[in-house]
């Protein structure tokens, strides 16, 4: 098993695609620690390994707790907030930028010592279409995540010395517990998954496979990376 033994720390492992990762990388045989405000009902029945982090209010003390070699990190908190831009407020842009940008940034810095030890680490972010593919209302969390591929592109170049590998992952729409407001009817599901090319929205399963497949040896001589998961919604334009 390519994930035996091997410890994987997955940031806001509670619940959507995080827990999902989660889940598939324990029954791959990696010693998995979520790492979120608390723990779901979901991800303790898995008796997954937790420690307590509020990525607004970072303690860089949780590291202390971590094993000393990490082989692998998935940062996936994020949030849905569409406005209208003039209705957009600045704490709003702040907010995106905290919990998707400078969470990030903090959680790396501190468990930087951790990967480097791994001789072959890699970490695994989150973007999503809508820093490729101009949407209206998606100002704030499009601006995030763009700023997301830029850290991501950077700390390739930077870490590959270190062979720590960095890529993201940009979804389109998915079926997680943040999109419930954009899929909690029939219609409004059917109405999403007909502006993918694919004919539906992505499952925490889709992202989860591809998180694994970044982690692993597969993808071993693969970095600074963004990879369009998104029913092909950011490059196919049906006639």
């Amino acid at each position: 098993m390519p994930f035996k033994d091997k410890n994987i720390l997955v940031i806001g492992g509670s619940s959507g695609i995080g827990l999902q990762t989660a889940k598939l990388l324990q029954e791959k045989g990696a010693n998995v620690i979520t790492a979120s405000r608390k723990p779901s009902e979901e991800s303790e029945a898995l008796n997954l390994a937790h420690l307590p982090l509020d990525v607004l209010q970072f303690d860089k003390g949780f590291a202390e707790a971590l094993p000393e070699v990490l082989h692998g990190l998935v940062y996936s908190p994020g949030n849905i907030k569409l406005k209208p831009f003039e209705r957009i407020r600045m704490e709003d842009f702040r907010l995106d930028l905290e919990l998707n940008v400078l969470g990030a940034v903090q959680v790396l810095q501190a468990v930087a010592p951790h990967l480097k030890k791994a001789g072959g680490a890699s970490v695994v972010l989150f973007s999503t279409v809508a820093a490729q593919l101009g949407m209206p209302f998606h100002a704030s969390i499009a601006t995030a995540k763009a700023a997301v591929q830029g850290l991501t592109i950077s700390l390739a170049a930077e870490y590959s010395s270190s062979r720590i590998r960095f890529n993201a992952i940009a979804p389109s729409l998915t079926d997680t517990p943040l999109a419930q407001p954009l899929l909690n009817t029939p219609e409004k599901t059917e109405a999403a998954a007909k502006r993918h090319p694919l004919g539906r929205v992505g499952t925490t399963q889709d992202m989860a496979s591809a998180a694994l497949y970044l982690l692993g040896e597969d993808s071993s001589w693969m970095t600074g990376q963004i990879l369009h998961l998104d029913g092909g919604m950011s490059s196919i334009k049906l006639l």
